[in-house]
């Protein structure tokens, strides 16, 4: 939509607008008051029911009365800031929903909201604190950052297909105690008969530092191979498929995986981990190594870190794995360490550039949203020339 086309006169509610989306016009302050009012209305949501939408490993830690003190700024934030774009704005939708998800959030308890009691056995639960701290933290980090250091500097924070990928960095969130179970479970089950205690005994009285190392290389080992099977496998690559029609690049962009794709993939990967018995300090470092880098790869940042980009995969080592050239096809499998790229020989780098577009090029018939997108490995491919 262009931004600069002429706005009907008087006020109206629609979603769409053709009103302009720069500094100063109202849009802005209206998707950050919408965006306020809901971190605000999941916080107090997150108080009426703390069983069944936190994690039980971060509730101990939570400084409840400083939530609470930051609870009310945002839901003044919220408020303020709808205020700010009903005024600004014709189109009085965003500044609206602002001001509504505040009161809403306001008659449920607000940061007054008392803590519900927590039930004496666990019980399963989604988690939306887990989502919340999860978009402030890469929010506040990564969009300075790919608006100070960006690859592209035209590219917009909202650009398109930001909704469908943020639903999947929602549901991916939401679903963390499903998804860690369908990680660390099946290698428990299966694999169960390969565990020698004395090995693991032996890897655990290893140095920590080298235990890193170990998990880092033999997860990706393993990551390198299954990746690969995923794009030379044609039942396999539908599901992964979804992961590459993404056409921009950001740190949101990585959020776009399936289910089956992400399952399949983290589940194999951890079987290596499982039978070799690292210690529990070791993988917490692998897992937090693994949530940042695989954000920042995905990255629009034009960072090459020098010499570094020979030990671990970068952004530009990974946006050539999503770029539509047909050079860069089924190039750069490695997750973590691009040195399994060069043995397999599936390494590519030329140069100094960076791919000039992203996707599947022009066998792209991922269909938009989230539902959509699961669905579609399901369905009968279709064939040249025929019917589906």
């Amino acid at each position: 939509m262009n931004d600069e086309s002429p706005a009907p006169r008087g006020a109206h509610l629609s979603v769409q607008t053709t009103q302009s989306t720069r500094f100063g016009h109202g849009w802005i302050s209206g998707v950050l008051g919408v965006a306020c009012g809901l971190l605000g209305l999941g916080a107090v949501l997150c108080f009426h029911f703390p069983h069944w939408l936190t994690m039980p490993e971060l509730r101990a830690w939570y400084p409840v009365p400083y939530v609470r003190a930051v609870l009310h700024l945002v839901l003044v934030a919220a408020f303020l800031l709808g205020t700010l774009s009903i005024c600004l704005r014709r189109n009085k939708a965003l500044g609206l929903a602002a001001i509504g998800l505040t009161l809403l959030a306001a008659l449920l308890g607000g940061s007054r909201v008392p803590l519900e009691n927590q039930p004496d056995q666990p019980s399963p639960f989604l988690g939306l604190d887990w989502f919340l701290l999860n978009l402030i933290l890469y929010s506040a980090v990564y969009i300075p950052l790919e608006r100070l250091f960006a690859r592209r500097p035209d590219q917009p924070i909202f650009r398109l297909g930001w909704r469908t990928d943020l639903t999947y960095f929602f549901i991916n969130s939401l679903l963390v105690q499903l998804m860690t179970f369908l990680t660390l479970k099946p290698a428990a089950v299966l694999f169960q008969w390969a565990v020698h205690p004395a090995v693991q005994e032996w890897v655990r009285a290893l140095p920590l530092a080298v235990q890193f190392v170990a998990v880092l290389f033999v997860a990706d080992l393993t990551q390198y191979w299954v990746h690969r099977l995923f794009h030379q496998v044609p039942w396999l690559w539908r599901f992964h498929a979804v992961h590459h029609s993404t056409e921009v690049m950001d740190w949101l962009a990585g959020s776009r995986l399936h289910v089956v794709d992400a399952v399949v993939t983290r589940g194999l990967s951890y079987v290596p981990i499982f039978v070799l018995g690292f210690s529990d300090t070791a993988v917490i470092l692998y897992v937090v190594f693994v949530t940042v880098q695989a954000t920042l790869v995905h990255a629009n940042v034009w960072w090459d870190f020098g010499p570094l980009a020979w030990l671990f995969v970068t952004p530009r080592f990974h946006h050539w794995h999503h770029g539509a050239e047909r050079e860069a096809v089924d190039k750069n499998f490695a997750v973590h360490l691009p040195v399994f790229d060069w043995l397999f020989g599936t390494y590519y780098m030329p140069g100094d550039r960076w791919p000039e577009s992203y996707g599947l090029a022009g066998k792209n018939d991922m269909p938009g949203g989230y539902l959509r997108q699961f669905l579609y490995p399901f369905r009968r491919p279709r064939r040249r020339g025929g019917p589906p």
